[in-house]
């Protein structure tokens, strides 16, 4: 081995030092893991958080998890893998921009929605309903719980031993830190913000799935471009796109889609650059202990978006194909948890071995909040369909 490669980890987090901002969060400066593990040679901590997360059995499951519209309605809509790499794509953009480290973004974005239940905020709903009475339930701490405890890989420890950095970026709000710690979860610094990098995942999972259900929702035909023209920001895009009446409705739609992620993504780089330089910040940690997010949206676009997302709660969400659906949702997750509780016993071995010590209600809870929409399906089936084999 050459002395080039050997050294090969040690020029990357160089090159983080050198080409990052000062207030960047550098691989070199981890906190570590909980399980201390030698270095790679060819790839920095993050890299190797970012691929961990890429080679989980909770990862490959996203590909049949959705958000708004349940897995079988259709092949086109996006599922929470196809949600997670168009969230990736924006974060990243924005993190190189800003000169934040993108290893750390792409490990976050990546690993935010693992902790997601089948049929999207429905089945999170139905969860935390369920789990009132046992600790709760809530998808950015299931996320943590997934690569700390749950992913079985490796013969020395449980979960991915992520680091501390990626670990701490899957909490959104800093109240979640006392939780976490109440339910044994980990030790963890307090802060008022997450770090910037966290920021950032926030902001383009965001703009990512407000994009992507006015694409679906015009696909599926449940909203029109003929309601969209009464929202201003749809508008104005539309016109700056400057469309020819003779394209394709699907390239139409595209090119206006993307006029608005390159805005929103445009909007929040400037915005968060004039936050940044203003707040004088010159370290990662500096970040933490300001009060609000550096990383936003100048006031004018966050009242157009906040037009766009009301406008999407009001004929999207709550369009009563979709609030059927929902329901559905919701009764298969709950009669699934109820037949489960009643009877343990009917869960697989791997989960029945942690019953005593953890509780049936928290197993169920990992047990269905791991399931995939169409594996959710065919476990109902099998429980209340007479001639189903089990």
């Amino acid at each position: 081995m050459s002395r080039q490669t050997k050294n090969f980890r040690q020029a990357l987090e160089k090159e983080e030092l050198r080409s990052l901002a000062p207030y960047a969060t550098k691989s070199a400066e981890s906190r570590g893991r909980l399980y201390p593990e030698k270095e790679h040679p060819y790839r920095t901590a993050f890299q190797r958080d970012r691929d961990r997360i890429i080679h989980s059995s909770a990862f490959r499951r996203l590909e049949y998890k959705t958000q708004v519209f349940v897995n079988h309605e259709g092949d086109y809509y996006r599922t929470r893998l196809t949600h997670s790499l168009e969230a990736s794509q924006v974060a990243r953009v924005i993190s190189r921009v800003l000169g934040l480290n993108t290893d750390l973004v792409e490990t976050i974005t990546l690993a935010h929605d693992l902790g997601h239940p089948p049929f999207g905020h429905a089945g999170e709903d139905e969860l935390r309903e369920l789990m009132s009475n046992y600790e709760g339930f809530d998808h950015n701490l299931q996320s943590l719980r997934i690569v700390d405890y749950l992913e079985e890989q490796y013969p020395d420890f449980r979960g991915l031993n992520l680091t501390y950095e990626s670990r701490t970026g899957l909490f959104k709000h800093p109240e979640l830190l006392k939780v976490a710690e109440e339910r044994g979860m980990g030790k963890f610094d307090s802060f008022k913000s997450p770090s910037l990098e966290s920021q950032v995942v926030d902001l383009a999972d965001e703009i990512a799935y407000d994009n992507h259900d006015v694409d679906d929702g015009l696909t599926s035909g449940l909203i029109t471009e003929k309601d969209l023209d009464k929202i201003e920001i749809w508008r104005v895009v539309k016109k700056a796109a400057k469309i020819s009446k003779s394209l394709k409705p699907e390239v139409r739609r595209y090119q206006i889609i993307r006029g608005l992620i390159n805005w929103e993504v445009s909007d929040l780089i400037k915005q968060s650059s004039h936050n940044i330089k203003k707040s004088g910040i010159r370290r990662a940690q500096d970040a933490l202990q300001k009060d609000r997010f550096l990383i936003s949206f100048t006031p004018d676009l966050l009242a157009l978006r906040e037009e766009l997302r009301e406008f999407l709660k009001n004929k999207l969400y709550r369009h009563y194909r979709v609030v059927r659906m929902t329901d559905k949702a919701k009764r298969f997750i709950r009669a699934l948890f109820q037949v489960y509780l009643s009877q343990p016993e009917q869960l697989p071995p791997g989960s029945q071995k942690r019953l005593k010590a953890e509780g049936a209600p928290r197993v169920i809870c990992d047990y269905i909040a791991g399931m995939t929409d169409r594996y959710a399906q065919d476990e109902y089936r099998k429980f209340f369909e007479p001639y189903e084999k089990v």
